[in-house]
């Protein structure tokens, strides 16, 4: 395969950077220095004419890929009757709830809209404290529910909470199913769920008693496409079960159709109390989510939660045409076969080269680690750099994520088809082959 470099960043890319520098903050996200200009269905374009394929997904956002023909008519049909009404009900809103109802497990009979996948996650929390009566809540190494105060601080990274100063009082963090690096030091399956036997262990030395939430992520995004052994979502919910704690999921990353189904606690049957929803529930408005059960959300009285803009009839209309596509094109159906088709050829690269540790993954949710050798897997975090770089140079657009900044994320909108994820492999092997 003939592949072009492309030049990056392109002059044009060069001075919206320098005055992105000028006028914007450095602490926002560091990424490929290329600009975009629009993008389409799996294909970016940047401001100078370069063509890259998205294993980005706008950071898991745009699932039914970008600028989708009949999520741009919602949208626009939408925008020209209404788009904000504060916390009055709107048909949009409510026939969103209902659908999404509809989509989940029995027990979630209640939908809280919002905004954000922070903003889902901090309204779980508190709904949660309010619900228990207790203020603690356990969480995971590595874990990631977004940057406001209350999912700060049950943040496992320090990338998160590194000198904001205390955070919410509370928070307890253990280690999560890690298997390629496992703090204790044990296989999978002769462990048998150590990490989860460990839970009390660790609770009795950090709770203060007063321990009524469990929150977690089926996989972990932030800390590198983590995912646990098959089977430790649903030891977690026993042990939850069996202490009275009450279960939140943060699916803000791994719903709507991400990792082969619509929601990543149906490969395990897990029914948590409450789930948070974002990102692909909107490919691109801002939207999310909390899902819960009624005897939950009847601990709060009318009007003592609500957001501006959440659920607001255009983020809510443009929902409903992401399911609505999701349906007809089979997405997440077609997200459980390209991706273990990607993670298959992945595991091919993996075999070649000394400096891919692990590949994992589901669904469309890949991650690749990138280590100095397979025999010290120390993290390589300025070859993972040259890779990112060298793939955009190729048109290949990627980030990186993880405790040490050395995963690549594989995360390609869920329209994705066979020629394009052999594309991304034979730039990906290219790039490596220099390196």
């Amino acid at each position: 395969m003939n592949l072009m470099k492309h030049q990056i960043p392109g002059p044009k890319s060069a001075e919206i950077l320098a005055n992105s520098a000028r006028f914007e903050p450095p602490c926002m996200a560091d990424q490929v220095p290329a600009v975009w200009d629009h993008a389409e269905d799996v294909w970016i374009y940047d401001v100078d004419g370069n063509k890259y394929l998205d294993f980005t997904s706008g950071v898991l956002v745009a699932n039914v890929g970008h600028s989708h023909p009949d999520h741009v008519a919602a949208i626009r049909q939408q925008a020209g009757r209404l788009m904000n009404c504060y916390s009055f009900p709107t048909p949009e809103r409510v026939r969103l709830s209902e659908r999404l109802v509809g989509m989940l497990p029995e027990n979630l009979d209640r939908v809280f809209m919002l905004t954000t996948g922070a903003e889902a996650t901090e309204a779980a929390i508190r709904i949660a404290k309010r619900f228990s009566g207790k203020h603690e809540v356990l969480a995971f190494y590595g874990a990631f529910h977004g940057r406001t105060y209350g999912p700060m601080s049950v943040a496992g990274s320090a990338n998160t909470r590194r000198k904001f100063g205390p955070s919410v009082p509370g928070g307890i963090l253990a280690p999560y199913g890690y298997c390629y690096r496992c703090v204790y030091d044990k296989k999978f399956p002769e462990c048998e769920f150590h990490c989860i036997k460990a839970l009390d262990r660790v609770v009795e030395a950090a709770s203060s008693g007063d321990l009524g939430t469990v929150i977690t992520e089926p996989y972990q995004g932030g800390a590198g496409f983590i995912n646990p052994p098959p089977g430790w979502l649903k030891e977690l919910e026993r042990w939850a079960k069996e202490r009275g704690l009450l279960l939140i999921v943060d699916e803000v990353q791994s719903g709507f159709g991400r990792t082969g189904k619509f929601l990543a606690i149906e490969w395990e049957e897990v029914m948590p109390q409450m789930v948070c929803i974002g990102k692909g529930i909107g490919s691109g408005m801002p939207a999310s989510a909390l899902a819960g059960e009624s005897r939950i959300f009847d601990c709060m009285k009318p009007g003592e939660m609500s957001s501006t803009t959440g659920g607001n009839p255009l983020a809510s209309a443009a929902a409903l045409a992401v399911i609505d596509i999701m349906e007809k094109e089979h997405l997440p159906e077609n997200a459980r076969v390209m991706g273990a088709y990607l993670l298959q050829r992945l595991g091919e690269l993996k075999d070649r080269y000394e400096c891919i540790g692990d590949a994992r993954g589901m669904g469309l949710a890949l991650g690749l680690e990138i280590v100095e050798s397979k025999q010290t897997k120390k993290p390589a975090v300025a070859m993972t750099q040259k890779i990112i770089l060298g793939a955009a140079q190729y048109g290949l657009m990627m980030g990186k994520v993880g405790f040490y900044g050395n995963v690549i994320r594989v995360a390609p909108p869920l329209t994705i088809k066979q020629p394009e994820c052999d594309h991304a492999i034979a730039i990906l092997d290219k790039v490596l082959s220099e390196i």
